[in-house]
C-alpha cells in the first residue's frame, strides 16, 4: 500500500549538523525524516520556494530534458528502508509508456517538487521508520539552544 506524503520542510540536526527532509502523510500522523546533503537541501529549498537559479541546477536540467522530450514525472515512490538508507523510484510517462527509474529519495523529491508530482511512501517503509508527528514534535520541543552550537 502506498501513502501519499508531502514535504513539510527542512531541519538541521544540531548534533550531526546534517539537513533532514521531513515528509508527512496527509493525515498528519506519520512522518519520514531523510538525511540529505547540503547541496540537495539547497535544491529542495529552492523547489519549495519555487525559486529558479539563473542557470539550471542539475535537477532543473533533468526537468528541462524531460520537458524537451515531452516526458512527465508521474510520481515518486519511496520504496524501501535498509540499513538506515532509503530507496526510491521515479515514475515517468513518455509516449504513452510508463518507466520506473531508480533514484535517491532526495533527488526524487526535488524532481517531484519541480514537476508538481505526488510523493508516495510504501506503508512498510513508514512502519520501519515508525516516527509519528508527535515524536517529531517532542524531539523539536526538547532541542536546546546549546545543541545548535555543539561541534561533533
Amino acid at each position: 500500500m502506498l501513502v501519499q506524503m508531502e514535504v513539510q520542510g527542512l531541519l538541521l540536526d544540531p548534533i550531526s549538523r546534517q539537513v533532514i527532509v521531513v515528509l508527512k502523510d496527509e493525515t498528519d500522523t506519520d512522518v519520514l525524516t531523510i538525511f540529505v546533503g547540503k547541496d540537495i537541501a539547497y535544491s529542495i529549498n529552492m523547489a519549495l520556494e519555487k525559486v529558479w537559479a539563473s542557470r539550471p541546477m542539475t535537477h532543473d536540467l533533468i526537468k528541462n530534458v524531460l520537458d524537451a522530450v515531452q516526458a512527465k514525472v508521474i510520481s515518486v515512490e519511496i520504496t524501501d528502508l535498509r540499513d538506515h538508507t532509503y530507496f526510491a523510484k521515479l515514475h515517468i510517462l513518455y509516449q504513452d509508456s510508463e518507466y520506473t527509474i531508480d533514484s535517491r529519495p532526495s533527488d526524487a523529491v526535488v524532481l517531484a517538487l519541480r514537476s508538481d508530482a505526488p510523493i508516495f511512501a510504501n506503508a512498510e517503509v513508514i512502519q520501519k521508520h515508525k516516527m509519528s508527528k508527535d515524536d517529531l514534535d517532542e524531539w523539536l520541543e526538547n532541542l536546546r539552544p546549546e545543541d545548535f552550537g555543539r561541534n561533533v
